[in-house]
């Protein structure tokens, strides 16, 4: 018998405005935005610059609050931070006085664990991102990439309920960020039922991770489609027919309106 998904993020009819500082008038970043994601699932956020992927992100991540909508994890409402939803971000994050071990235990100290445990983690943590021989390094020590480990292994090591990845390879050069993508699949294949919020403006990025993609118009930011990708990993997104014929489609989603404004 198939089992039914669990929904662990349900994101519905959110907006949200902003009033700009000089004239107080407002802008909409967000409207109506209403979507799942399912316990397991690598939930992708794809849209162009300015279509409020961010700010969607921010207010999941709780540092925000929407000005209409709900928002809940695992039928909790989100009203602050919490280690419950981690988070990666695109330019790591990581706290430059700590050592790569010791940016990776933040969290389960914030968790109050218990020492011996918090090391029993860490070690896990720093064996499955690959920075054996590196915990001791501080930041400034550490390539792009390998920052983006410790960001990674950080956000793993909590547990939390979900891992919400802000454009997290976004800055690295393109063959270190296709690696990398690698790294991240083969990680969380370790991490079974690991649920995964992830924003890029990479389409081809979005085709090599996702299970789910959801399409955000330009602002305000609203749905434009969600599509399903069930080809088993690691997929050849540039020569599978599937993969061309998902990689067209959301091209004339994302750039149609631009174009037609050109």
């Amino acid at each position: 018998m198939e089992i039914e998904p669990r929904p662990v993020l349900v994101v519905q009819n959110i907006s949200k405005e902003y009033a700009t500082a000089r004239s107080g008038s407002r802008v909409v970043a967000l409207e109506g935005l209403t979507f799942t994601v399912n316990e397991g699932e690598f939930f992708v956020v794809l849209g162009p610059s300015g279509s409020g992927k961010t700010t969607l992100l921010n207010l999941i991540a709780g540092f925000e609050q929407p000005t209409s909508g709900t928002l809940t994890v695992n039928g909790k409402p989100i009203v602050r931070p919490g280690w419950q939803r981690a988070v990666v971000f695109q330019e790591h994050g990581l706290f430059p006085w700590l050592t790569a071990a010791d940016n990776i235990e933040f969290g389960l100290r914030m968790k109050k664990l218990p020492r011996s445990e918090r090391k029993q983690l860490v070690s896990k943590y720093i064996g499955i991102v690959g920075l054996k021989g590196s915990e001791d390094k501080y930041p400034k020590e550490l390539s792009g990439g390998m920052k983006q480990r410790v960001g990674i292994a950080r956000a793993l090591a909590v547990d939390s309920d979900i891992v919400i990845m802000d454009e997290p390879l976004g800055s690295l050069d393109a063959q270190t960020r296709s690696e990398m993508q690698d790294e991240l699949l083969r990680i969380l294949q370790r991490e079974k039922k690991k649920t995964v919020l992830f924003v890029t403006h990479s389409i081809e990025e979005a085709l090599k991770l996702a299970d789910s993609i959801l399409v955000m118009s330009e602002r305000p930011g609203r749905v434009k489609q969600i599509f399903t990708i069930d080809s088993p990993r690691p997929r050849k997104v540039l020569t599978d027919p599937k993969m061309i014929e998902l990689n067209v489609a959301l091209h004339a989603l994302l750039y149609r309106s631009q174009q037609q404004k050109a």
